[in-house]
């Protein structure tokens, strides 16, 4: 099923959606939103450009304006993911470019709160379909 207004199998109640599972992901994002925070603090950068950068990843929400939830899951997906920020943070530490370490670390924490707070990574059946569970409105 691709249908956003179907419910697929795989978002049915199941043991592992309800399960420490959904709080061990939960945990990690809690653990990985703390160490950079206390990196980024170690780090000396600006708590202004913190503050700027912070919501910038969910500008990747505008990927579903297309009307299409495949597309908008994927390019919310490559904003969501730690593999991108983490290789940015390796290229950073390579080339010595503080700044956009601090990006990557920023991006981290980001990344790190979405996931404590619920909001995981997307299904193309739409939106509230997330790796944690279904989220907003018609959530089992």
């Amino acid at each position: 099923m691709t249908t956003a207004a179907a419910v697929p199998e795989q978002f049915a109640l199941s043991p592992a959606r309800n399960s420490s599972v959904r709080l061990l992901l939960r945990l990690e994002g809690l653990a990985a939103a703390a160490v950079s925070a206390v990196l980024y603090a170690r780090a000396g950068a600006s708590w202004w450009l913190f503050a700027m950068l912070w919501l910038a990843p969910d500008l990747s929400m505008l990927g579903y304006v297309t009307g299409w939830p495949c597309w908008g899951a994927r390019i919310y997906n490559a904003f969501h993911t730690y593999v991108t920020p983490a290789v940015l943070a390796l290229v950073a530490l390579l080339l010595q470019a503080h700044v956009a370490l601090a990006v990557a670390l920023i991006w981290v924490n980001h990344i790190g709160i979405d996931r404590l707070l619920g909001f995981g990574l997307k299904y193309a059946e739409g939106f509230g379909f997330t790796h944690l569970g279904r989220t907003g409105k018609g959530k089992a």
